[in-house]
C-alpha cells in the first residue's frame, strides 16, 4: 500500500522554499479569482470595441449582432481556452514528474508532433478540410505517438531517459515528414501554417463538445495520480520502498498526458510554453508536492492562455495575433527570467 511520499524537491528542480502549507489553499483561491477576472476580460474584450452594456446585451439575448460576437465568438473561445489551458498545464506537470525533468513538456514525448503529422495526413491524403474533421485525426495521432513512445521506451520497464529519447527520435522523424508534405502540397501548407501556430479563434460549441469528454477523463486521471507520482518523482528505489507500482503509474501518467495534450492540441493546435512554464513556475512556491502542483497548474495555465489571447486581440486591432504567437513572445523571456532567478537562488 502506497504511503504519502515525503515532499522533498525532485532532482534537478532546485530547492526553492515553498509557501507555508496553510497558505496553499488561500493561494489556490486567489488563483481561481484571478482566473475568473481573466475569463471575464476574455468575454468583454476583443478586436471589436463593445461597451459593458453591449456585452451584457449579447449575453442576455439569443440573437442579434452582440449575441453573435459575445456568445458565438468570445464565450466559445473563452470556454475552450479554460479547458485547453488546464489540460496543457496538467499534462506538463504530469510529464515533468514522470520524466523527473522540470523542463519537460508535451513536445518532449512527441505528442505535438503526432497530432501535427495526423492533421497534415488528413489534409493531404484524405481531403479533410474542416476543423471538426481533422480534430479527430489530431487526437488519434497524439494517442498513437504516445503509445509508440511508451513501448519504445520500454513499456512497463520504461525509464525517464528512455521515454525522452524515444519521444525526441519520433518527433524528429515526424517533423521531417511534415516538412516534406507541406513543401509539395500548397493546400496543406496554407492550412497547416494557420493550425500549427495555435489559435482559439476557431472555437465552436461543436469542437468543445468533441474534446470535452477526453479533457474531463484526462483531468480526473491526472489528479488521481498525484500521490503515486510524488513517489515516482523521488526515484525508482524510493518509489518501490514506498509501495508504488512503477510500471502502472508510468503507463497511467503517459495515458493522462497523452489524452490531455492530444485533445487540447486537436482543438487549438500546438501551443507552446503553457505546459512547460506554468508547472515549472508553480513548483517554485508550492514545493514539489503534486497534490498542490496539479490544481495550481490547472487554474493558472488558463490564466496565461486566456491572457495571451486577450493581448493578441488588442495589440493588432482590427486584426488579431494568434494565441500561440503571443504565448511564445511572452513565455520565452518570462521563462528565461524564471530559470535565471532559480539558478541565482541556488548559488
Amino acid at each position: 500500500m502506497l504511503v504519502d511520499a515525503p515532499t522533498e524537491p525532485c532532482a534537478g528542480t532546485g530547492a526553492a522554499p515553498p509557501i507555508h502549507r496553510a497558505a496553499r489553499p488561500l493561494g489556490l483561491l486567489a488563483s481561481a479569482l484571478i482566473l475568473t477576472l481573466v475569463a471575464l476580460a476574455s468575454v468583454a474584450i476583443g478586436a471589436k470595441d463593445l461597451s459593458p452594456a453591449q456585452v451584457w446585451h449579447g449575453l442576455a439575448h439569443d440573437s442579434g449582432t452582440y449575441a453573435d460576437i459575445v456568445v458565438g465568438d468570445r464565450l466559445s473561445r473563452t470556454s475552450l481556452g479554460l479547458l485547453a489551458g488546464a489540460a496543457l498545464g496538467l499534462s506538463g506537470a504530469v510529464l515533468q514528474a514522470l520524466t523527473r525533468n522540470p523542463l519537460a513538456d508535451p513536445g518532449l514525448l512527441g505528442i505535438n508532433a503526432g497530432a501535427s503529422a495526423a492533421v497534415v495526413t488528413a489534409l493531404t491524403w484524405f481531403g479533410v478540410t474542416s476543423l471538426s474533421g481533422y480534430v479527430w485525426f489530431a487526437f488519434l495521432g497524439a494517442a498513437a505517438v504516445g503509445t509508440l513512445v511508451w513501448f519504445l521506451g520500454g513499456g512497463r520497464g520504461a525509464t525517464p531517459v528512455r521515454l525522452a529519447l524515444a519521444g525526441t527520435a519520433i518527433s524528429a522523424a515526424l517533423y521531417g515528414y511534415l516538412q516534406a508534405v507541406m513543401i509539395t502540397d500548397d493546400a496543406a501548407l496554407g492550412t497547416m501554417r494557420f493550425w500549427t501556430v495555435g489559435s482559439l479563434a476557431s472555437a465552436t460549441d461543436a469542437t468543445i463538445s468533441q474534446v470535452l469528454p477526453f479533457l474531463l477523463a484526462g483531468t480526473v486521471l491526472a489528479l488521481a495520480l498525484a500521490r503515486p507520482l510524488n513517489a515516482v518523482a523521488m526515484g525508482d528505489d524510493t518509489a518501490r520502498a514506498l509501495g508504488a507500482h512503477l510500471g502502472r503509474t508510468r503507463a497511467l501518467a503517459m495515458a493522462a498526458a497523452t489524452v490531455l495534450c492530444g485533445a487540447a492540441t486537436a482543438a487549438c493546435g500546438p501551443i507552446v510554453f503553457v505546459g512547460l512554464m506554468v508547472p515549472h513556475a508553480v513548483r517554485s512556491f508550492t514545493g514539489p508536492d503534486l497534490r498542490w502542483i496539479l490544481p495550481y497548474a490547472a487554474v493558472l495555465s488558463p490564466v496565461l492562455l486566456l491572457g495571451a489571447d486577450v493581448v493578441g486581440r488588442v495589440v493588432a486591432r482590427p486584426a488579431e495575433l494568434q494565441v500561440g504567437i503571443v504565448t511564445a513572445v511572452i513565455g520565452g523571456p518570462l521563462f528565461v527570467l524564471l530559470v535565471r532567478r532559480r539558478r541565482t537562488a541556488q548559488l
